[in-house]
């Protein structure tokens, strides 16, 4: 899965319209970005990867690219 299948799902995630999530956006600057939205990124990559992102992974995450770079050494997204 590459990074435009991806982001996506992260729209989803945010209840977002398709096609809003590019990457480079702060997580504090989006509305619906709180602890129900991570349990839903968690989710979303056992889901689809079969690996269980730790809550202490996102205490570095900034960004929707930050979020991203959890799952790439996955091969899940480049």
């Amino acid at each position: 899965m590459d990074r435009q299948t991806f982001l996506p799902f992260l729209d989803e995630v945010l209840e977002l319209p398709p096609g809003t999530l590019k990457g480079p956006e702060k997580l504090e600057d989006l509305e619906d970005w709180n602890s129900m939205a991570m349990v839903s990124f968690v989710a979303l990559v056992d889901e689809h990867f079969n690996y269980t992102v730790s809550p202490r992974q996102f205490v570095n995450c900034e960004t929707v690219d930050d979020l991203l770079g959890l799952i790439k050494p996955l091969g899940a997204v480049n």
